[in-house]
């Protein structure tokens, strides 16, 4: 049974839009507050609301954006989402409203709206822990700075003629990954943080669906954008896959419709980031989701000590990245990381952007071999940013612990001076 939505919700239309309103309370959602565009800003102040929807195309995109900006300028708290139903194919996409065409706000507003609802849950955890932190006198962490778009990565999966458009289109405006196989693409949904998926030409109606229904099926997916442009249907669930768009149009309509998905997207994994750094007191860096480096080197001190006294392995690897590659490609490749390590490993990224990694109960020679192997994936999915996109390769740095080192003389050994290029 789907959850009821959680209210206030704020429903903006110059007339009687009797329809939504019907979805919204259909959907228990309370108390629905209706305004005019004019009383927008008022009615947001006043009611301080969970979510808006916009029942209809509004005023000029100009005008209308300076409303809805000082409308949620007005906010504080969490999030509120805003979800934009859409009269026709070329009304105007809003960059921060998700958008659904009308005809299909019967059967998709309430799905997507309990979606949106549950970043805003996520995030007004963040805040409410964040502030007992305070509360108690401990340092919170910092939240990620900027906007979440910053952050995301939209995949592009396709054979068709589109297929070179769409990536141009969504490479100018966000994080990339190509794939030409929704076999790749599975793959890569597994080793990166992906805040969207656009699925375009050259796939069967049996593949596209099979694809879907496994994200469908997957709690790890079950929120992410993905728009498919072939012109390609099937029957499938909203409530397992909400945010799932078929729409043929131009790569910048495209591009336009789900950037404010994968921007809501990206606001989530943050959180999440956020509230594993809150669990374990700080010592997680919520940008990567990696330890800060002052927890790095605590954890190892211990794991030198327990080697020598045990007599096992240790080895230790520095990822560095040439100064063209961007704060961004370094993020992701430690988000890459982060998915990628074993259990009983443990890394850091430190202040030149580099990654250092600790294999405990490693000999040198796995740890080449486990290096090499992320080294690998990193080059594979790592883009740089800009329009010039380059395969961002890391260079490496290996040590052992030899008898009688510290922490700080085993991490010596892989400093900047020693890295070679990954192949």
């Amino acid at each position: 049974m789907s959850m009821s939505l959680q209210g206030p919700i704020v429903l903006v239309a110059d007339r009687r839009v009797a329809d939504v309103f019907a979805v919204l309370s259909q959907a228990g959602a309370f108390p629905v507050v209706e305004c005019a565009w004019h009383e927008l800003a008022a009615a947001v102040a006043s009611v301080n609301p969970a979510a808006i929807v916009l029942a209809e195309n509004g005023p000029e995109s100009e005008t209308l954006a300076a409303r809805i900006e000082t409308a949620r300028a007005a906010l504080a708290g969490p999030i509120v989402p805003m979800i934009a139903v859409m009269h026709g194919a070329e009304a105007p996409v809003l960059s921060h409203a998700l958008t659904l065409g009308f005809d299909a706000a019967e059967r998709l507003l309430a799905p997507r709206l309990r979606a949106a609802l549950r970043v805003r849950a996520l995030h007004a955890t963040v805040l409410r822990r964040a502030e007992a932190f305070s509360d108690q006198g401990l340092a919170v962490p910092p939240m990620p700075p900027g906007d979440p778009i910053e952050d995301a990565t939209v995949l592009v999966t396709g054979r068709g003629r589109n297929y070179p458009a769409l990536t141009v289109a969504i490479g100018e405006r966000v994080g990339l990954v190509g794939a030409l196989s929704l076999e790749n693409a599975k793959k890569y949904l597994e080793a990166r943080d992906i805040d969207g998926v656009v699925i375009g030409d050259g796939f069967n109606r049996a593949v596209v669906e099979n694809f879907l229904v496994e994200l469908g099926s997957d709690p790890r997916w079950r929120d992410l954008p993905v728009v498919v442009s072939p012109e390609i249907t099937c029957e499938l669930d909203p409530e397992r896959l909400p945010n799932l768009e078929w729409l043929r149009a131009e790569p910048a309509r495209v591009a336009a419709h789900i950037l404010p998905f994968a921007r809501l997207h990206a606001l989530a994994a943050r959180m999440r980031r956020m509230i594993a750094s809150l669990d374990q007191k700080g010592i997680v860096d919520p940008e990567t989701g990696l330890l800060q480096r002052q927890a790095f080197m605590h954890d190892l001190a211990r794991a030198v000590t327990d080697a020598d006294a045990r007599g096992v392995g240790l080895s230790i690897a520095r990822f560095a990245f040439e100064a063209g590659a961007g704060r961004r490609a370094t993020l992701d490749a430690a988000r890459i990381v982060g998915r990628l390590v074993r259990a009983t490993d443990f890394a850091c990224r430190d202040e030149d952007g580099s990654i250092v990694i600790a294999f405990t109960e490693t000999e040198l020679r796995m740890a080449h071999v486990i290096a090499r192997r992320i080294a690998s994936v990193i080059k594979h999915t790592a883009l740089t940013p800009g329009q010039e996109r380059h395969r961002v390769t890391p260079a490496i740095a290996l040590a052992a612990l030899k008898d009688g080192d510290t922490p700080e003389s085993l991490t010596g050994r892989i400093s900047t001076d020693r890295l070679v290029a990954a192949v």
